[in-house]
C-alpha cells in the first residue's frame, strides 16, 4: 500500500529499481586462537533488471564472502540485503558444474526445480542452450563447457529474477568461452534476467557487461563503478583493449595491463 499522499510508482520506475541491494559495512572472520580478519568493510551496490554486472578484485579479496552474503549463505556481518536473499529470486552458477554422474543431463536439470514442478516443458530452454541432443546422456561423456551448459540450464530452470555466476568461464578454450558467453547475454535479453558474474577475466567482463564493479583487496571495499555503454554489437577488440588499458592505468592494482 502506497503512503498517504504519496504517488504510485510509475511502470518506468518500478523498472529501474533495483532487484537486490547489498551494504556490507563489515564482515569480519573469528576463529578460536587466531588473529580475526576483517574481509569486508564498507561494500555497497546494487542489481539492475536487464543488467550485467561484473564483480572484479585480487584473489583474496573477499568477492567469495560477498557472494555468500548475497545469497543468504553467511548471515554474520553487520549490514543488509534487501530482499532478504530467500526471497529475492537468486539462482548460482558454481565454477564447479556440480553435476550427478549417475543421472541424465536432463535429470541433473529437473533435479532443480521444486519436486512439484519437475515434469513440466524444459524443450525451450534444452533448446536455447544447444543442450537438445544431450538430454538423455550423462555428465562424464560432455565436454567442461557443455557441463557448464548443464549447470546454467540447471539454474535457468527456475526462472530466476537474479543469475549469480562465479568465474563461470574459467579453464575454457577460447571457443567455448565465447559461445558460453553468448548463452549466458541470449539469456538476459530473452528473460530480462539480472546477472552478477564474479571474475578475474576483465577483457570478458568488458565484453559483455553492462556495469563492471571494481572492489580492492581486503578488506574489500567498492573502488569504482564502471559503466560501459557502448552496445555489445559494436564492441570490437580495439574499443575492449582501449578500456582495459583505460582501466589498469586508472587501477593498477586491480587491471594488469
Amino acid at each position: 500500500m502506497s503512503a498517504a499522499g504519496a504517488e504510485p510508482a510509475t511502470g518506468a520506475e518500478a523498472a529501474a529499481a533495483p532487484l537486490l541491494t547489498v551494504r556490507v559495512d563489515r564482515k569480519v572472520y573469528r576463529r578460536a586462537r587466531t588473529e580475526a580478519v576483517e574481509a569486508v568493510r564498507g561494500l555497497a551496490f546494487s542489481l539492475r533488471r536487464r543488467e550485467i554486472t561484473c564483480l572484479i578484485g585480487p584473489s583474496g579479496a573477499g568477492k567469495t564472502t560477498t557472494l555468500r552474503i548475497l545469497l543468504g549463505l553467511d548471515r554474520d556481518f553487520e549490514g543488509a540485503v534487501t530482499p532478504d536473499p530467500g526471497e529475492a529470486g537468486v539462482a548460482m552458477v558454481f565454477q564447479d558444474p556440480r553435476l550427478l554422474p549417475w543421472r541424465t543431463i536432463e535429470q541433473n536439470v529437473r533435479l532443480g526445480l521444486p519436486r512439484a514442478g519437475r515434469a513440466r516443458d524444459l524443450d525451450a530452454l534444452f533448446e536455447s542452450l544447444g543442450l537438445t541432443p544431450w538430454r538423455a546422456r550423462y555428465p562424464g561423456a560432455l565436454s567442461l563447457g557443455m557441463q557448464r551448459r548443464v549447470a546454467l540450464a540447471r539454474a535457468m530452470a527456475l526462472g530466476p529474477r537474479i543469475l549469480v555466476l562465479d568465474e563461470p568461464f574459467v579453464s575454457l578454450d577460447d571457443a567455448a568461452a565465447a559461445s558460453l558467453r553468448a548463452l549466458v547475454v541470449g539469456a538476459v535479453e530473452r528473460s530480462g534476467t539480472s546477472v552478477l558474474m564474479v571474475t578475474h577475466n576483465v577483457g570478458e567482463a568488458i565484453e559483455i557487461a553492462d556495469r563492471l564493479l571494481l572492489v580492492s583487496p581486503r578488506p574489500a571495499h567498492l573502488l569504482a563503478e564502471i559503466p560501459l555503454d557502448r552496445a555489445r554489437s559494436e564492441r570490437d577488440r580495439a574499443w575492449t583493449e582501449a578500456t582495459r588499458h583505460d582501466l589498469a592505468g586508472r587501477f593498477p592494482d586491480i587491471v594488469a595491463r
